[in-house]
């Protein structure tokens, strides 16, 4: 699946959590982030260490997917970012939260 992602005002694509947060502050940047947190469960192995019964956390979370590709640009002001990964729409959107909060949109996918 191809994920068309736009981060509308990449300063503000930081999550709830700085320690799970984008940090990045180019489109490389940002891609590169979102490459890793689909192909590694780093990220999620952060977050489930937040949570009050981490051991209760269902494993099938931290999926990942070892082939997944983030391309990245700048699109005036915004960032457009293209995932490619075989991850369900359902943690690729956990993971956009965790980055970057409530500040992205998807604005398409394709099979």
């Amino acid at each position: 699946m191809r994920y068309f992602l736009r981060l509308s005002d990449p300063a503000l694509a930081r999550g709830e959590h700085p320690e799970l947060s984008f940090r990045a502050v180019s489109a490389d940047g940002f891609s590169e982030e979102l490459q890793h947190a689909l192909r590694d469960n780093t990220l999620f192995q952060r977050w489930r260490a937040m949570q009050p019964d981490p051991d209760a956390v269902a494993d099938e979370l931290g999926a990942t997917d070892p082939n997944a590709k983030v391309d990245g640009s700048q699109s005036h002001l915004a960032i457009d970012l293209v995932a490619t990964t075989s991850l369900p729409a359902r943690l690729v959107t956990q993971r956009l939260r965790w980055l970057a909060g409530s500040h992205w949109t998807m604005r398409d996918v394709t099979g």
